[in-house]
């Protein structure tokens, strides 16, 4: 059964090509002008044999030679610069599809990236967007010159021998037959390719994640084996479809070629008779074999088409995911100031899974401090990712400063809080852009003093690079306790109304855990503070705690709070 190229999804793809079809234009035309050259040339051969040399004519040959020359110029030129600006324009539409995807990922809820592997998500990016980068430069650019290449052959040839032409046309079910043979089996294969790919690179991330996992459990051996079976995997799935790919390009050829063998019988034979003249059999014969070129070069397209679709619906397929939170048209841009919290009757739950939140409601003032307390699992984070709006509740309100979080805009909502996650992410670059990361307009001396609000300026201030200190990857050339001064630091850059922090002494010894809450504690006058935990020592600053226990609020009191209070906090 033969695959058919999914036309809806190249389609569909043209709306990444649609803001750049000015520049598309005068590519086609420079492509039409090359190919009108190149077909010129096998036409010029026949006037050099039947004009120039058959009659002695020196003049016939040196204007022969002028044209052949001009001819070689121009399509030299033409195809260079068609290329290259073709390659230009087809890198420019494929970052915008790449920024697209990227974008989207930017969107979607952190459930997807809990449930996705993250070698599947590069892949998707890099390798399948990749892969159309080679298509949209190679099988694009050939497929309407090798298309008008065909069809200005075939007239040629019509032109120059009827009877020799249809001995060709003759041959073309057979060439159509050859070029089928195959095709149906490539774009399973492909698409197996790619996955067992993606499984490589979902291997290797994790792998590197784990490597102090990996050999404190003295498990090389056995990840190398498992390596060395997904790499045979890939090789295998490689090598079945090059050698698809192969015989769906070789096959057509080996049937073009044995017609050449019957065109020389039949054209000689012509030619003896003094039906056609030696340039015209000579020039045929050229087109005939400049056929094959374009008809190679269709089928290789057709090829290409399909595994190229096989890239482009993963793209698609990562395009098309839902989002779970919306940005409403009418959305209103306003600075929040004051932080004050409201969660009123909010229920939620992820996808199909039980309810994590059932009717919680709550009202934390402006510029204090609360504890979210309870066991894992209680919802606490859960509090914390819908006040972001990485998701929305079910049912319910949450307002910040009055307003309903739905009202606002994303990023307006989003510059007014400041999130400390429990592992919090550094990138591998200095201490200064990692804090400029979240405020990328603030000074060095806005940094200095974020970085003295959150007790780690000295630390920094002693390092030999100060600022200028290139962190090693995710951070990990600082100890727990400094990774959190210093994420706390990048929040307070952006001046929020709302700070959170999710269990931001989980890694902690008691000391540093006590200093931290005394550097929280004088932050709370500047905003609102909000503490995800469900270690006791951090009730101790608050103003207000609330104890969820199975998704609903349990008790709530202030900084008095009773001695049993205390201890259920500890669960």
């Amino acid at each position: 059964m033969v695959s058919a190229i999914p036309v809806r999804d190249y389609q569909r793809a043209l709306q990444f090509l649609r803001p750049h079809g000015l520049r598309f234009l005068p590519l086609v035309a420079l492509n039409f002008a090359s190919t009108a050259v190149m077909l010129a040339q096998p036409y010029l051969t026949k006037l050099l044999i039947d004009d120039a040399l058959t009659r002695r004519s020196f003049h016939g040959l040196w204007l022969f030679a002028m044209w052949m020359g001009i001819c070689s110029a121009l399509s030299l030129s033409l195809g260079m610069v068609t290329t290259y600006l073709y390659t230009k324009l087809s890198a420019v539409v494929l970052f915008d599809m790449r920024l697209a995807a990227f974008g989207k990922l930017q969107r979607l809820s952190p459930q997807f990236f809990a449930t996705t592997k993250t070698g599947d998500i590069v892949s998707r990016l890099n390798n399948d967007i990749g892969e159309l980068q080679r298509l949209s430069s190679d099988t694009l650019l050939s497929l309407p010159s090798s298309l008008l290449f065909l069809v200005g052959n075939a007239a040629l040839m019509f032109y120059l021998n009827l009877s020799l032409s249809a001995i060709s046309l003759l041959m073309l079910p057979a060439l159509v037959w050859a070029a089928r043979r195959y095709q149906g089996r490539l774009r399973q294969q492909v698409q197996t390719m790619r996955e067992q790919s993606a499984e490589i690179g979902n291997f290797l991330i994790e792998a590197i994640l784990g490597m102090r996992l990996l050999v404190g459990c003295n498990a090389q051996k056995r990840k190398d084996e498992e390596f060395r079976r997904k790499n045979d995997e890939f090789v295998g799935s490689l090598l079945s479809m090059q050698i698809t790919s192969f015989m769906a390009g070789a096959l057509p050829g080996a049937v073009i070629t044995l017609s050449v063998a019957i065109l020389f019988l039949y054209g000689g034979r012509l030619v003896i008779q003094g039906a056609m003249t030696i340039g015209g059999l000579v020039a045929f014969l050229a087109y005939h074999g400049r056929l094959l070129s374009p008809i190679q070069s269709l089928m290789g397209s057709y090829s290409s088409l399909i595994t190229g679709s096989v890239s482009l619906a993963r793209v698609f397929e990562l395009l098309d995911k839902k989002e779970e939170v919306v940005e409403d048209p009418n959305a209103a841009s306003i600075v929040l100031t004051s932080g004050q919290v409201e969660f009123r009757h909010v229920a939620f739950r992820y996808n199909q899974r039980a309810e994590v939140l059932h009717d919680v409601s709550f009202t934390i003032p402006a510029c204090s401090t609360c504890v979210i307390a309870g066991a894992s699992g209680a919802g606490k984070s859960t509090i914390a990712d819908l006040l972001v709006r990485f998701y929305d509740p079910a049912s319910g309100e949450i307002l910040i400063d009055g307003r309903n979080l739905k009202s606002l805009k994303l990023p307006d909502l989003r510059d007014a809080i400041g999130i400390v996650d429990q592992l919090p992410f550094f990138f591998h670059a200095s201490i200064r852009d990692n804090l400029l990361f979240a405020g990328p307009n603030a000074s060095i001396a806005d940094c200095e003093l974020a970085a003295r609000q959150s007790g780690i300026h000295e630390f920094i201030d002693s390092l030999p690079d100060k600022y200028e200190t290139i962190l090693g990857e995710r951070g990990l050339t600082l100890s727990a306790g400094q990774r959190q001064r210093l994420a706390i630091a990048r929040a307070l850059l952006r001046n929020p109304a709302v700070l959170i922090l999710d269990e931001p002494s989980a890694a902690l010894d008691p000391n540093s855990e006590f200093a931290l809450g005394e550097t929280l504690r004088g932050l709370s006058s500047t905003c609102t503070i909000l503490i995800v935990t469900h270690r006791p020592a951090l009730v101790r600053i608050a103003d207000q705690v609330i104890l969820l226990e199975n998704g609903r609020v349990a008790e709530s009191a202030d900084s008095a709070l009773s001695h049993h209070f205390r201890e259920a906090v500890t669960i």
